[in-house]
C-alpha cells in the first residue's frame, strides 16, 4: 500500500529509499534501548518535509528487508511516496516496467499491464489493460484492485494526476541516462516489491557483463556509425543524437555516432549521410519495421555509403533498444559484436 503526498524532493529514488531504511533501523535500535514502545505498522507513515541528504553519501551497507516499513520514495516526478509494504497487486503501464518485474521474479505480482507489454511470453497472460496512450482506462486499472501501478517517463503528468485523483497508488520510474539509471531502477523497482535481493543478483549480473564488453572495446579504435530509427523517408531518416541511450550505447563499444551532434532524435539527410559516410548501419528491427537489410542497396543515393559497400549493415530488435529494461545489455553485446566483430566473435 502506497501513500503520496505533494513533498517535493529532487534526490534519486533510491538513495531516499535506503536513507530512509536507516533511519528507521537506528530508530528501532533506540526505542529498543529506551524501553519505549515500537512504532505501529498498521497504517501509512506520512513525512511532513525531505529526509536531509548526508554530508557525505557512503556506499549503503544495509540491505533493504520486508521488516522496515514504512519506507519513504521520490519518483521520477519529484513525488514522495510512502511505501507500508511490499506491492502485491502490481499494474505496469510500461514495457519496460513490466520486463523489469519479471526479471526481478516479482512477475506473479503482476496484475495488470499495458497492451505494448509482450515480454517475457509470460507477461501476455497478465490482464491488459489496454492502451497507455491518451486517456488511461481506469474502469480497468481500479478493477485490478492495485495497491501500486508502476510508471514510466511515457506516462504523462495528466494521466498520473487522474490516478492520484482517484487515489490509485502510483510510482513514475524514470528513464535511465545510462546504464548507472538502469541498474538502480532494477534495484528500486526490488525494493518496491518485496525482491530486492533479486534485485541486487540481476543488476549485479548485468554490470559485471556491461564491464566485460567495455572493457574489451575500451582500447578499440573508434567505427563511425549511422543508427537509423525510421528510415519510411530514405532520403531524410529519423535517427538518434546525442541524451538518447542508443548514442550512449555506440559509444560504449567503441562507435562514434555520426550524429552526435543531434540533441535527441532528428532526422538527417541523405546528403549529409553520405557526407560522414558511416561504416556501419544499424537499424532498430521489429515485425512493424518495413525496413531489412537488403533494403538499403535498393535505396537511391545509399550505394555510395561505406556501410552499404562493405555489407555491414546490420538489424537489431527495436525493443532491447527502446525500452530502458535488463535487455539494454543485450542490446549492448550485440552492437559490440556490429561494431568490432574482430574483438567480440
Amino acid at each position: 500500500m502506497f501513500l503520496n503526498t505533494s513533498n517535493p524532493c529532487p534526490k534519486k529514488a533510491l538513495a531516499r529509499l535506503i536513507i530512509t531504511i536507516i533511519a528507521v533501523m537506528i530508530m528501532g535500535l533506540v526505542v529498543a534501548a529506551c524501553g519505549g514502545p515500537s512504532a505501529p505498522a498498521d497504517g501509512p507513515v506520512e513525512s511532513s518535509s525531505p529526509t536531509p541528504a548526508p554530508t557525505e553519501m557512503q556506499e549503503p551497507i544495509v540491505e533493504p528487508t520486508k521488516d522496515v516499513y514504512p519506507l519513504t520514495s521520490v519518483d521520477g516526478m519529484d513525488r514522495e511516496v510512502v511505501l507500508v509494504s511490499p506491492a502485491q497487486r502490481i499494474v505496469s503501464i510500461a514495457p519496460s516496467n513490466t520486463e523489469i518485474l519479471f526479471a526481478i521474479g516479482a512477475g506473479d505480482q503482476v496484475v495488470g499491464r499495458d497492451e505494448v507489454s509482450d515480454y517475457p511470453p509470460e507477461a501476455l497472460e497478465v490482464a491488459s489493460i489496454g492502451s497507455t496512450y491518451g486517456e488511461l482506462n481506469t474502469e480497468a486499472i481500479l478493477a485490478l484492485e492495485p495497491d501500486l501501478v508502476l510508471a514510466a517517463t511515457i506516462t504523462s503528468p495528466e494521466q498520473v494526476q487522474t490516478l492520484d485523483v482517484l487515489g490509485i497508488p502510483v510510482f513514475l520510474l524514470a528513464n535511465p541516462e545510462d546504464f548507472s539509471g538502469l541498474l538502480e531502477n532494477i534495484r528500486v523497482v526490488g525494493i518496491l516489491t518485496g525482491h530486492d535481493a533479486e534485485a541486487e543478483a540481476l543488476a549485479v549480473g548485468l554490470e559485471a557483463r556491461i564491464e566485460v564488453v567495455t572493457q574489451k572495446a575500451a582500447d578499440a579504435g573508434l567505427v563511425s556509425v549511422f543508427y537509423e530509427v525510421d528510415g519510411t523517408d530514405p532520403t531524410a531518416p529519423w535517427t538518434t543524437g546525442a541524451g538518447t541511450f542508443q548514442d550512449v550505447l555506440i559509444g560504449l563499444v567503441g562507435g562514434e555516432n555520426i550524429a552526435a551532434d543531434i540533441a535527441g532524435w532528428g532526422q538527417m539527410s541523405l546528403e549529409e549521410i553520405v557526407t560522414r559516410n558511416p561504416q556501419v548501419v544499424i537499424f532498430g528491427e521489429g515485425p512493424w519495421v518495413p525496413t531489412t537489410v537488403e533494403s538499403y542497396s535498393d535505396r537511391s543515393g545509399w550505394g555510395e555509403i561505406a556501410a552499404v559497400v562493405d555489407g555491414r549493415v546490420y538489424g537489431i530488435d527495436t525493443n532491447w533498444v527502446d525500452r530502458p529494461g535488463p535487455r539494454l545489455v543485450d542490446a549492448l553485446e550485440e552492437m559490440a559484436l556490429m561494431i568490432h566483430p574482430e574483438l567480440f566473435e
